[in-house]
């Protein structure tokens, strides 16, 4: 039958042309589907998605001489509905299954219980998998039907859902009408969904015509597929798009290489590669394939910074150990504790990384890890530092030429001794590719270019802001407008303030001694401004220890929590703000997993207690009764001493400053003149080891 043609599906013919052209198969459903296993599709009826027509046949070819029974089995795994799950958390399941192979147990021609994994993809050699483009098929869910313009099914899985509109429609339409609505009224057509495409068919530059994105993608962290070539200049072009993500070898290398799953947070996020991860990605694989032509140096990737550099790590890193032959580690060396912990963080986060005590603590466990045979290790360079007690020059660790290390900034990692100990006496024989943010500089490029070779990827910040991947920079300069230069605080003061039981009478003679230095010490515009820079501080640090901030008296303390949980709400209310506004999806769950930590974390002063202390605090305006109710009935040290309790930040101004042992104290914040012994002991309080040498 004659399909009628408007201005929508004009749009929808283009597609079907490029799908055509890079040799899909084509049918049209819509008043040309019967039904039964010899009807168009091998339908038995329109609630049907997973077309087992063409998905046996794949089955049996990729799986050869099993019964019947297990081609079966595999197929109602893949088709099974599961009403008690979100749609989200069936589609990481699903993808599972046709990514890894489905498991199926069979008796075998002895008669014997058998198991095996089938697989549902050739990934290898994308020609003997079936690709079909169904225009126009009719779907039923259990209250709706709906028929989407084009479907994409390779091996009878629809893995592309494609919706189009007219060149004048919004494109925000076909999320907002469209796809929005197919996901509420036949959500099993999306079970095993990888890609979305939404497209009006305008060529742009652009992000008006065409983009990208997965089943949990809200509409603005959908993105452009620019280019097929990292050089080319970049247009927003349907038939660039379709190229660029539906041909069929890069259809299936999405499938099996660019996507993630990021449930850390509790929600299923999917997270598809963007158009310059998967290009850059792929030639960093490419050397890597190369690595003994190449002597081992895999060259620099330059992504600029906001490009989802850790998650390239993660594409790159992953499709390593599913490639290429043999049982490679890959080592990711940073410089900061920071990088280290966000780095780690991604991996775990996505999955990719599932062993334990794979982030080197001393210089002693990266030996012991790296002498084992592990896919990931995660290390600071400083740990390749040579006992000086023990020791004149570092070890050889592993003569493996399996190890592939991947330097994070890289420029800052590799022109010292550290770097040196690693490339020559550690891993001699591994293969090195630099990750950076930020150009090579003239005064780097010589032994950054002798230690990974020229760049192998470069997405440059012009290019990023054109693609909306990163915002362009805009710079005030704002200096210090007020300074407090004392450096004259005499001894006497230090000996006084020390003392955590001021009297009255001490406290009197301690504000006539020093009339002009205390009211500046604790000038309320002077705390609120430490408040606001500590709360910055404390939750934007790399590595989120426990903090102490130290008073320098009983009611300064209690007037600092109250000054701190004011900028506290105030840093809880921008990071909301920035969540909602965000436009990249990747860095949307790093911030999400940031704003937790910031949210549940629980800030308490700690005090001696008092006689008349009430009264005492009442006179300056405070309530210590909260406070103390805390200290009393709760085991406070006992929490703060452990990591994984929210009671993350202590006020003090003498308790736990001395005699006090938390290797979980990273930082201490220092507003109170001491002296020898008590100094000492006070910043003593961050330099424990805790899963970590700090350098």
């Amino acid at each position: 039958m004659s399909y009628e043609y408007n201005e929508d599906n004009l749009v929808e013919q283009a597609t079907i042309d490029v799908l055509a052209d890079m040799g899909w198969h084509i049918k049209t459903a819509w008043k040309n589907e019967t039904f039964g296993i010899n009807g168009l599709l091998g339908r038995e009826n329109k609630n049907q998605v997973i077309l087992q027509k063409y998905l046996l046949p794949i089955l049996q070819k990729l799986n050869p001489d099993l019964p019947d029974s297990a081609y079966r089995d595999a197929y109602l795994k893949i088709a099974q509905k599961e009403a008690d799950k979100t749609l989200d958390r069936l589609n990481k399941e699903k993808y599972e299954l046709i990514k890894n192979g489905v498991e199926v147990t069979y008796t075998n021609n002895k008669g014997e219980l058998s198991k095996k994994r089938l697989r549902v993809f050739d990934f290898k050699q994308p020609e003997n998998n079936h690709f079909i483009a169904i225009r126009q098929l009719e779907v039923v869910g259990d209250l709706y039907n709906r028929r989407p313009d084009v479907i994409g099914f390779v091996n009878g899985i629809p893995l592309v859902f494609i919706e189009l509109k007219a060149h004048h429609r919004d494109l925000q339409h076909a999320y907002d009408d469209n796809l929005k609505d197919y996901k509420d009224a036949i959500p099993h057509l999306f079970h095993s969904n990888a890609l979305v495409i939404l497209s009006n068919g305008l060529d742009t530059t652009d992000e008006s015509g065409t983009k990208v994105g997965t089943i949990t993608s809200p509409y603005k962290f959908f993105h452009e597929w620019k280019r097929i070539d990292e050089n080319e200049v970049g247009i927003v072009s349907l038939d660039t798009t379709l190229r660029g993500t539906c041909a069929k070898d890069k259809l299936l290398d999405i499938v099996e290489n660019f996507l993630l799953f990021d449930d850390a947070g509790g929600d299923v996020i999917k997270i598809m590669a963007k158009n310059h991860q998967y290009i850059g990605v792929n030639k960093a694989l490419k050397n890597t394939n190369n690595m003994n032509q190449l002597k081992g140096k895999l060259g620099v990737f330059w992504h600029t910074q906001g490009s989802g550099k850790s998650y390239s790590m993660v594409f790159l890193s992953q499709k390593i150990h599913r490639q290429l032959a043999g049982s490679y580690t890959v080592l990711i060396v940073v410089d900061r504790g920071e990088l280290e912990n966000q780095i780690y963080d991604t991996f775990t986060a996505v999955g990719a990384v599932k062993e334990k005590g794979v982030v080197a603590k001393s210089r002693q466990h990266l030996r012991e890890l790296l002498q084992e045979n592990h896919r990931y290790i995660f290390t600071l360079i400083h740990k390749f530092s040579t006992d000086p007690k023990k020791e004149n020059e570092y070890p050889l660790l592993s003569e493996r030429k399996d190890i592939i290390v991947i330097s994070d900034e890289a420029h800052r990692t590799q022109g010292g001794v550290f770097a040196r100990n690693m490339r020559f006496n550690a891993l001699p024989n591994a293969s090195y590719l630099g990750f950076t943010g930020t150009p090579i500089f003239k005064d780097e490029e010589e032994i950054t270019r002798n230690i990974f070779g020229e760049y192998v990827s470069v997405y440059d910040f012009k290019s990023a802001i054109s693609d909306g991947a990163t915002l362009p920079l805009l710079y005030i300069n704002k200096g210090d407008k007020l300074k407090l230069d004392n450096p004259d605080l005499d001894e006497e003061m230090a000996e006084l303030v020390e003392n955590e039981n001021l009297d009255e009478d001490q406290r009197k003679k301690l504000e006539r001694a020093f009339s002009t230095k205390y009211p500046i010490l604790t000038a309320t515009n002077r705390l609120k401004k430490i408040a606001k820079d500590l709360v910055l501080h404390f939750n934007d640090r790399g590595y989120q220890g426990k903090g102490m901030f130290v008073a320098i008296d009983k009611p300064t303390a209690v007037r600092m929590y109250d000054y701190i949980m004011e900028y506290w709400a105030d840093y809880l209310k921008k990071l909301e703000s920035k969540i909602e506004s965000l436009d990249d999806e990747q860095e949307l769950i790093q911030l999400k997993r940031h704003y937790k930590q910031v949210k549940t974390t629980e800030v308490c002063v700690i005090v001696s207690s008092e006689q008349n202390e009430i009264d005492k605090f009442k006179k300056y305006g405070l309530d210590i009764s909260t406070h103390r109710q805390k200290m009393v009935e709760r085991n406070l040290e006992k929490e703060f001493k452990d990591p994984s309790n929210q009671f993350r930040l202590t006020i003090v101004c003498a308790m736990w400053i001395t005699g006090f042992d938390a290797p979980t104290i990273s930082t201490i914040y220092l507003d109170k003149p001491i002296k020898g012994h008590t100094l000492m002991q006070t910043i003593a309080r961050a330099n424990r080891v805790y899963d970590d040498e700090k350098g």
